[in-house]
């Protein structure tokens, strides 16, 4: 760092030798993902500011997502070393918990102490004879995106059909990672690009000579892009199936309970009692559940208009749109727009006040 001239670093530590370089160049310093190893191995880390995700909310979100789907079996495969691995298990296993259920969950070798690219080849079929263990269908949640092709992977040799017998969801939504694999795998997204921005934003300051304390930047956990790996839905009643498959591949479009009913060709009367029975819900109100849904993530990720929102996930009229999601959120859809980006968009506007004060 001396001779290039570097006056600043945000790295992620992966080895003792660049934790021990990191600390010995004495510059402002950020670093990303820190294993609970890694700090256990070289405590003078801990006076460094972090970048993590929000990894408990990143596990509940694909639990939510795999019970949504009706899943009743589900299982976790994560990463040994890293606090991130193990917080999104507690946070997925939590949540699955909550709804009654149990979790299984990949044993890692007690004797690695890091997981490197060089061990794949012999884990590959000790993970696919685990997998194989499973009962059938299962939500599966894999700590991130790499660790879920790996379990895809591992399913081809297993030949376990996903998602038909096995769906599975990822962490970090690396959009051509994700698109690439076999199938395409379903992911939950974290606000990483606005981190990295505040990120970015402190080591300027401390670049600048300005005296902050470690400081925690969290890369909010957003929502589950839904992908082929987990585009299914799994109940044992195969009626309450179709008629929720059809539910989330027509939910964007204006469609009612009477279309619900007509796509699965039995009576209305006996379709809902299956649904309150199993889901606790009625058609109707499972119908506008994943249009807010949805609605929300417009809302926060985008900048359409209301009626844009409204049309976009299923509602013909943007007035009725704001009453259902006023009756249910208890705001409008613009007040909620506000609340959950003005807060952010505020901070990043005064870190670029001071930057140019600067």
């Amino acid at each position: 760092m001396r001779r290039w001239g570097g006056t600043g670093i945000i790295a992620r530590v992966e080895t003792s030798q660049a934790a021990r370089a990191i600390v010995a160049a004495k510059l402002p310093t950020i670093l990303v993902g820190l294993s609970s190893l890694r700090l256990r191995r070289n405590k003078s880390l801990a006076q460094f500011s972090q970048v993590h995700s929000d990894s408990y909310n990143a596990g509940r979100l694909a639990a939510e997502h795999l019970l949504e789907r009706g899943f009743r079996h589900f299982a976790y495969v994560g990463l040994p070393g890293y606090l991130w691995s193990q917080r999104r298990e507690q946070g997925f296993c939590d949540r699955i918990s909550e709804a009654g259920f149990t979790v299984d969950v990949y044993p890692l070798a007690s004797n690695r102490t890091g997981y490197f690219r060089n061990t794949w080849e012999k884990e590959h079929r000790r993970l696919a004879d685990w997998l194989a263990t499973l009962p059938h269908p299962i939500g599966l949640m894999a700590c991130n995106d790499d660790r879920g092709r790996e379990v895809l992977e591992a399913c081809r040799t297993a030949g376990i059909r996903v998602p038909e017998e096995m769906a599975v969801v990822g962490v970090d939504n690396d959009e051509l990672f994700c698109e690439l694999s076999d199938p395409p795998l379903s992911s939950v997204a974290l606000n990483a690009e606005a981190a990295g921005y505040r990120a970015a934003a402190l080591l300027d300051r401390m670049m600048l000579g300005e005296k902050i304390a470690p400081q925690e930047i969290v890369a909010e956990a957003l929502h589950v892009v839904t992908r082929r790996s987990s585009e299914i839905v799994a109940m044992e009643d195969p009626d309450l199936t179709a008629a929720l498959q059809f539910i989330h591949d027509h939910v964007t479009e204006p469609i009612t309970v009477a279309d619900v009913v007509s796509a699965v060709h039995v009576s209305r009367r006996a379709l809902e009692l299956r649904f309150r029975r199993q889901l606790g819900r009625t058609i109707h109100e499972e119908l506008e559940r994943l249009r807010l849904q949805r609605a929300e993530r417009l809302l926060i990720e985008t900048e359409l208009p209301i009626p844009y929102v409204a049309e976009a996930v299923g509602y013909n009229s943007p007035n009725y749109f704001a009453r259902i999601f006023q009756q249910k959120r208890l705001m409008s859809p613009t007040e909620f727009r506000r609340q959950k980006r003005g807060e952010l968009l505020r901070q990043d506007l005064r870190v670029w006040k001071t930057m140019i004060a600067e």
